[in-house]
């Protein structure tokens, strides 16, 4: 037992007999010293407690830390066991779900909002198969950025944000301080200035839905392979399409406004080119990205456009050397997105600012899995349509630019 949590309880007694002793009239001699000793002990302690607190800080810092670890270890050492080809025997057969897939599925069951039976988003992580003697690499990350890592939207910056249920806005200051001299020795500094907000706002409002199909071969062959099935389609067919939505999400017919679409809505800066892709172009965009204070570096851009740019950038050779305009960008801004996502002769820059990420998406709840039991009845066939509710917003169109009209040499 810690030496602060012994000293607390001492003087929860001390008080306790104190109370005891000092509601008598008439104390005795013996019980005038005891409250004096008690008196003298309790003051003592209080010094002692203090010091036993500072003492204990650190060992209470680590404790603290090894708990929350402990905790994020065994909730994706969990996530590791859930079972897809349980969830879908579950549906075509009604067999009860066992294990880690059960406790996840309940869990998720308790928040509401499901019809079918819920997956989590981290369960859609495409995993390696080895044999049973061999090390298993499996590497264990957060849970939140953790679903489709290699997504355009994660190369540029949007951070994804799993609500439960409800609305979560992101303030933003729009005004705030203002720096003034004094013009005369009695005069002010400056006029004051309100500290204004605007919000954005992720909202339950746009739910789309991916559809699997299974054969009845498929399900009474072997559960290894169905299992890896199951999480590539899924994987494979909502990352896809959270990607095309953050990019080009036109905002109409159940869609998320995505970067582009929305750039006046965002209020994102969209500059034409009207030339051949070259750093010096990228490079504008980083000066004003410099003087808008919004970085400092280049390094702190995040770049993604479509392969075609790509190529004219690896193409264009600097006269009278081996370097490509290609090796200029890369050199300074790093490994950019290259994807169809992005549309032709385009291309988008983002930063990070004082934490705060140039675009969030917000992904509700998990994969709510149901069973479509009569379309493909006749042939056996299982049925599955994945239900997914996300929203996408820019807090801040200050951390994002889009350049347009990029030739490609095509």
């Amino acid at each position: 037992m810690l030496e602060s949590v012994k000293i607390a309880r001492r003087q929860s007694e001390i008080r306790q007999a104190l109370a005891e002793l000092v509601g008598k009239e008439k104390p005795t001699e013996d019980e005038t010293r005891s409250m004096e000793s008690m008196d003298q002990e309790y003051r003592t302690n209080e010094t002692r407690y203090r010091a036993a607190l500072t003492a204990e800080d650190q060992e209470r810092r680590e404790a603290g830390a090894d708990l929350e670890t402990r905790s994020d270890t065994e909730w994706s050492e969990m996530m590791g066991r859930f079972e897809l080809r349980q969830v879908a025997l579950a549906l075509d057969e009604g067999k009860g779900l066992t294990g880690a897939t059960a406790e996840i599925v309940e869990e998720m069951r308790a928040a509401g909002g499901y019809r079918g039976v819920p997956i989590p988003y981290a369960a859609l992580e495409t995993r390696n198969t080895v044999a049973a003697d061999q090390v298993n690499p499996k590497t264990i990350r957060p849970i939140i950025d953790r679903i489709f890592p290699g997504s355009v939207a994660e190369r540029l910056g949007v951070q994804r944000i799993n609500i439960t249920n409800g609305e979560l806005a992101f303030p933003v200051a729009t005004a705030g301080a203002v720096f003034g001299w004094q013009t005369t020795e009695l005069g002010d500094v400056g006029a004051a200035s309100p500290y204004d907000t605007a919000e954005r706002s992720l909202n339950p409002d746009h739910t789309g839905g991916a559809q699997l199909i299974i054969s009845r071969k498929a399900l009474k062959q072997a559960g290894e392979g169905l299992e890896a099935a199951i999480r590539r389609d899924l994987n494979a067919v909502i990352g896809t399409e959270l990607d095309r939505v953050v990019v080009n999400g036109s905002g109409a017919a159940g869609q998320p406004l995505g970067i582009i679409p929305g750039a006046a809505t965002y209020g994102i800066t969209s500059t034409a080119v009207g030339a051949t892709a070259t750093w010096a172009a990228f490079r504008a965009e980083v000066v004003a990205f410099m003087q808008a204070n919004a970085i400092t570096s280049a390094g702190q851009v995040n770049l993604g456009f479509d392969p075609a740019i790509w190529a004219e950038l690896d193409e264009a050779l600097i006269t009278g050397t081996a370097v490509s305009e290609w090796d200029r960008l890369a050199k300074h801004v790093g490994q950019p997105a290259i994807s169809n996502v992005i549309p032709a002769e385009t291309a988008i820059m983002t930063a990070n600012v004082q934490g705060i990420a140039p675009g969030y998406l917000g992904l509700y709840g998990g994969v709510d899995l149901i069973r479509d039991p009569y379309t493909k009845a006749g042939s056996g066939a299982l049925v599955l349509t994945g239900l997914v509710t996300a929203d996408f917003t820019v807090p801040r169109g200050l951390q994002t630019r889009i350049l347009t009209g990029i030739a490609d040499g095509s």
